[in-house]
């Protein structure tokens, strides 16, 4: 649709699902049992979020949802809570697959491309005599993303063990398959992922290549 004076505004049949979003994240707002669900949030109403995994989830002020987000969490151990927190103002793109086990967290202003997958434990496979899909999970570790990281288009962030930390303001290009940690302001990319260049607060700028050691 444009007007006379050639401005285009948005097509009207988007509207519907808009709404639809917005009744929906009224109604986890209100009926499911989150740990906590701040205000000014929207959750796509495509998005495959459980109301028995609402307990173990905390969702800050201002965190955006996009379309066919699947937000799992492992039934395991489930004492030590909260196992999945979306900082404040946390974006997470459409199709992005969040699973946690022991905990995951989103500090604030995270942004997430589509497709990114973000995973704390693996699947089980040790015993080769039964199906996969009937051995469980494995231990894993845990998860921290730092405040104001962008993760890049299909990235995976997954932890076997221990302890997975991005710092602050890292980046993590398209495709980039992170399996340890990474300090502040650190530019990632490849896979597995290698440490690219990161800015250099004393001097003010980026520095790469064997700068880097």
């Amino acid at each position: 649709m444009t007007s006379s004076a050639g401005q285009v505004f948005e097509d009207p049949l988007r509207f519907p699902a808009r709404i639809r979003s917005a009744l929906h994240t009224i109604w986890l707002r209100r009926t499911y049992p989150f740990a906590k669900f701040g205000d000014a949030c929207s959750i796509s109403h495509s998005c495959d979020i459980s109301r028995r995994h609402a307990p173990h989830i905390e969702i800050s002020n201002d965190v955006f949802m996009a379309s066919d987000v699947w937000i799992n969490i492992v039934e395991e151990n489930l004492e030590s809570s909260p196992k999945l927190i979306f900082g404040a103002g946390c974006k997470i793109g459409r199709r992005a697959t969040i699973s946690a086990r022991n905990q995951i967290k989103f500090e604030e202003d995270v942004l997430l491309a589509p497709s990114v997958l973000v995973m704390d434990h693996n699947h089980e496979y040790s015993d080769v005599s039964l199906p996969i899909h009937q051995q469980g999970v494995t231990e894993g570790g845990r998860i921290t993303i730092g405040k104001n990281s962008w993760l890049g288009n299909g990235a995976v962030i997954f932890c076997g063990k221990g302890e997975l930390v991005l710092g602050r303001n890292c980046v993590v290009g398209a495709n980039a398959v992170v399996t340890k940690s990474f300090p502040d302001y650190s530019v990632i990319a490849g896979n597995p992922a290698k440490l690219v260049k990161r800015f250099d607060l004393e001097r003010n700028e980026w520095v790469r290549g064997e700068s880097l050691a």
